[in-house]
């Protein structure tokens, strides 16, 4: 039964992760926690989100701006690298809080202003990815980070999926390759990867269907309320144990 829940929350977090177009592990991350030590969390999370962007990518490949992806790309996999090497050897109490925090507080300002753009430069481009692969490594999920950047450049809505979807493979792979090393994932974790391919695959489908029906002009703000949905159920996550064990 556990496998069942567990199978069915992946695939609405696929779906949702499509359609916002920064990855299931917004809000894949929280809910296999429930089920999950946060190293099977980290290790499972990375494999799905391989498959995952696969699938995107196939669904999405005509519509990739790859020099945003290269710009956003490479400082994504060399922090990635960095932030699940870290895992390794320190622990950080409060990543998840500050990550929510972090959500909540620069989601809910572009929501209040939405005239506001950045312009696609290379620095922003470096500083978002780097932040959004270091946070992946670190805590299993910065595609949030990346999405409020890419959000900002008010991207088309399939371009902004596609490009993002092979921003993240990059970021994917590499964690992927040290979480398993490090013995992250265990023989449950092997145990749902067929199960994973296939919601990776049926999700991405349904997310893309469901984002045509959506019109550019509500897709920032769709994008800006589900990242900010995943900064206060981040936020209530780990709030929640300092208050009961206090």
């Amino acid at each position: 039964m556990n496998i069942i829940l567990f199978t069915l929350l992946a695939l609405i977090a696929e779906v949702i992760g499509t359609i916002g177009g920064f990855g299931s592990s917004m809000f894949f991350v929280p809910l296999a926690s429930f089920f999950f030590d946060m190293k099977s969390v980290l290790g499972i999370t990375a494999i799905f989100h391989v498959f995952s962007n696969i699938s995107k990518l196939v669904l999405f490949r005509a519509t990739i701006d790859w020099r945003v992806a290269l710009a956003f790309g490479i400082p994504s996999v060399i922090f990635v690298i960095l932030g699940a090497w870290l895992t390794t050897v320190i622990s950080f109490r409060f990543d998840q809080l500050v990550l929510g925090i972090f959500l909540i507080v620069f989601s809910s300002i572009l929501l209040a202003r939405p005239a506001f753009r950045l312009r696609p430069s290379l620095a922003t481009s470096t500083v978002g990815g780097g932040l959004a692969g270091f946070l992946a490594g670190f805590v299993g999920t910065g595609g949030a980070v990346r999405g409020l950047c890419m959000a900002a450049y008010d991207l088309e809505k399939n371009l902004f999926v596609g490009t993002s979807a092979a921003i993240d493979l990059g970021v994917d792979v590499s964690r992927a390759v040290i979480y398993t090393e490090s013995g992250y994932v265990s023989g449950t974790g092997y145990q749902l990867i067929i199960a994973l391919i296939v919601v990776s695959a049926l999700g991405s489908y349904i997310g893309k269907l469901l984002l045509q029906k959506i019109d550019q002009e509500n897709f920032r703000r769709i994008v800006l309320l589900l990242i900010l949905a995943v900064g206060l159920t981040v936020l209530g996550k780990a709030v929640w144990p300092l208050i009961t064990t206090s």
